[in-house]
C-alpha cells in the first residue's frame, strides 16, 4: 500500500503544485483563461457575430456580449442537435447534458465538448483524487473500487450523430478503457434506464466487491444503500465493505441527509467531500474535510463572473469579475466556458468564504426552487401545475406554499402543499393526483425521482384554514405592497411555522 500511495503522490505533485499556482495568482489565470477562449472560438458563428478578434480588454467583452440565459440561446442548441457545428464552439459537439427545465422548456440540452469533458470535467475527478490522497496519505482508497451511481444516455433521434443523457452518464460512456478496473458495476448496469433493474443489478454486482469510495448525488444513494441492506440483511454498510472511507457527492444539499449517512455508514474512518459539478461545468471541490466551502477551480477552462443578487432581476445587470467580489454576499453566477457557453446564467448563486484562496459555499437559485432530491422544481412548474390541478376539479386557490419532507428511516421524500383554496376541490385525492401528474408532465427530473415511488413519494396536500397566510403576514408585518408569501422553500422553517398556526 505504501508503494502505490507513494507513487500516486510523485504523479500527483505536479497537478496539486498547479492548484497551488492558481490559488497564489488566481486574477492573472482568469484573465488568460478568458484569453484563451476568446482565441479558440473566434471564428465560430458567435465569434464573427461579436468580432472577438478585435476585443481588446475586458471591458470590451463585457460592453458587447450580453448576459444569457437557455431561452436565449435554445434555438441555436436544437441546431447544434440537428448536426450543425462551429456555432459557439470550433470542435464538435456531439453530446448534450440534459437537466432540468427552465420556464420554456422541460428539460435543457447543455452542449458539452471535448475539451469541456477533457479539461473540465474528467479534470475535476482526478483534482478529487489528487486532494484526497494528499489529505489522506495512507488512504486504502486505490486498492478497492469506486462505485459511481449515474444516469442513463439515449441516442437523439433527430441526429443519429447526436447524444444526449445525465451528465454523469455521459462521462462513465466517454471513461477511457482503463477506468473500468477501477470502478463499479459494469457501464452495461451503471447506464440501465430502467431504475429498479438498476438498482438490483447494482446490487448484486457490487454486494461481492471491496467498494473503498461512492460518488452520487445523496438522495438517490440512500436509496441505494437501503436496499443494499435490506438484501444483505446486514445492519450497516461496513459490513459489506469494510474499507469503504470516502463518499464524493454533490446535487443537492448534504445537510438533510449527513445524519442518516452516518447511521448506515458508521466508521470514524468514513470522509465526505463535496464537489459542484453541474451539466455547465465543474466548478469547485471541498479541499478541506474541516471547512464545508469548496475551493474554486479556476484552471478548468471557465471564465467567472457575478450578479449580485440584488440585481439579477435588473434589465441590464452589471457583472462584476472575480477580483471584485465582497465576502459573505450572495451572487448569481455567469460563466463562459470551453464548452461554448458565453456570459450564461447558471441559475445557482454562491456566496464567497474566502478570497485567498477563493472559497465558496452554494446559496441556492436564482428562483425559487425545490431541490431536496434533484427535483429542480422551479416556480413555473408549480404555478402551471396548479393551474393545470385546479381547472380539473372546478377548485380556486387562494394561497400556498409548498416544502420538501425529507427522508428519515422509515419514509421516502416527498412533497408538501399546504394550499388555502377560495373554493376547495370535492375530492382532494383527485386534486392531488392531478398536481402530481401535471408536475411530472411538466418537470423531467421530478417525473424521474417520482418514477415508481423510489425516491419520491406522491405529494401530500394539506388544506390550510381560511385567513391562515394572510394572518401569517399581518404578524410579520407584510401586509400591502409587494409582500408575497414564499411559494417554494428548499427546507421546513416557513410552512412548519404554518402548519403551527393551522391547527
Amino acid at each position: 500500500m505504501a508503494f502505490i500511495n507513494s507513487l500516486v503522490s510523485w504523479l500527483n505533485t505536479k497537478r496539486l503544485s498547479q492548484i497551488d499556482f492558481f490559488k497564489e495568482h488566481p486574477i492573472e489565470i482568469q484573465k488568460e483563461t478568458l484569453t484563451q477562449l476568446l482565441n479558440q472560438a473566434s471564428d465560430t458563428e458567435w465569434g464573427r457575430k461579436y468580432d472577438f478578434k478585435s476585443m481588446q480588454s475586458l471591458q470590451d467583452f463585457k460592453e458587447r456580449l450580453p448576459i444569457l440565459t437557455y431561452e436565449d440561446i435554445e434555438k441555436y442548441i436544437q441546431r447544434l442537435r440537428n448536426g450543425e457545428q462551429n456555432i459557439f464552439w470550433p470542435s464538435e459537439i456531439k453530446w448534450f447534458a440534459k437537466s432540468s427545465g427552465t420556464t420554456n422548456s422541460k428539460s435543457k440540452f447543455i452542449p458539452v465538448s471535448k475539451e469541456a469533458l477533457e479539461d473540465c470535467h474528467f479534470r475535476g475527478g482526478k483534482d478529487i483524487l489528487a486532494i484526497y490522497t494528499s489529505l489522506y496519505p495512507n488512504t486504502g482508497i486505490l486498492y478497492g473500487k469506486g462505485l459511481t451511481l449515474g444516469g442513463s444516455h439515449q441516442i437523439n433521434n433527430m441526429n443519429n450523430d447526436s447524444y444526449y443523457g445525465d451528465l454523469s452518464a455521459i462521462l462513465i460512456q466517454n471513461l477511457p478503457f482503463w477506468a473500468d478496473f477501477i470502478r463499479t458495476p459494469d457501464t452495461s448496469i451503471v447506464l440501465l434506464d430502467e431504475w429498479e433493474e438498476k438498482l438490483h443489478k447494482m446490487t448484486e454486482a457490487t454486494l461481492n466487491e471491496n467498494v473503498t469510495s461512492l460518488s452520487g448525488v445523496p438522495s438517490w444513494f440512500l436509496v441505494l444503500l437501503k436496499h443494499i441492506l435490506k438484501v444483505s440483511g446486514k445492519n450497516h454498510i461496513h459490513e459489506i465493505w469494510p474499507n469503504l472511507e470516502l463518499f464524493v457527492h454533490g446535487g443537492v444539499s448534504f445537510t438533510p441527509y449527513r445524519e442518516q449517512f452516518k447511521e448506515i455508514l458508521p466508521s470514524s474512518q468514513m470522509n465526505y467531500l463535496e464537489t459542484y459539478n453541474a451539466s455547465e461545468g465543474f466548478f469547485g471541490i471541498q479541499d478541506n474535510p474541516n471547512d464545508e466551502a469548496m475551493l474554486l477551480m479556476l484552471d478548468y477552462g471557465i471564465y467567472y463572473e457575478f450578479i449580485p443578487l440584488e440585481n439579477v432581476n435588473d434589465e441590464n445587470p452589471k457583472a462584476i469579475s472575480l477580483e471584485d467580489v465582497d465576502l459573505h454576499k450572495n451572487y448569481a453566477m455567469l460563466i463562459t466556458t470551453n464548452g461554448g457557453l458565453w456570459r450564461y446564467q447558471i441559475g445557482d448563486t454562491i456566496h464567497f468564504t474566502s478570497k485567498s484562496p477563493f472559497k465558496f459555499k452554494i446559496s441556492g437559485r436564482t428562483k425559487l426552487y425545490i431541490n431536496a432530491f434533484g427535483e429542480e422544481l422551479i416556480i413555473d412548474n408549480a404555478e402551471k401545475a396548479m393551474k393545470i390541478a385546479c381547472t380539473k376539479t372546478n377548485s380556486v386557490i387562494k394561497e400556498y406554499t409548498a416544502a420538501p419532507v425529507f427522508m428519515d428511516k422509515n419514509q421516502k421524500g416527498t412533497h408538501q402543499w399546504l394550499i388555502e383554496f377560495e373554493q376547495a376541490p370535492q375530492n382532494i385525492d383527485e386534486f392531488n393526483y392531478i398536481l402530481d401528474n401535471a408536475l411530472m408532465s411538466l418537470n423531467s427530473d421530478y417525473e424521474a425521482k417520482r418514477y415508481k415511488n423510489i425516491t419520491l413519494e406522491k405529494p401530500i396536500v394539506s388544506i390550510a384554514k381560511k385567513g391562515l397566510f394572510y394572518n401569517w403576514l399581518k404578524s410579520k408585518g407584510k401586509l400591502g405592497g409587494q409582500n408575497k408569501v414564499p411559494r417554494l422553500s428548499n427546507n421546513r422553517t416557513l410552512i412548519e411555522e404554518l402548519l403551527k398556526d393551522n391547527q
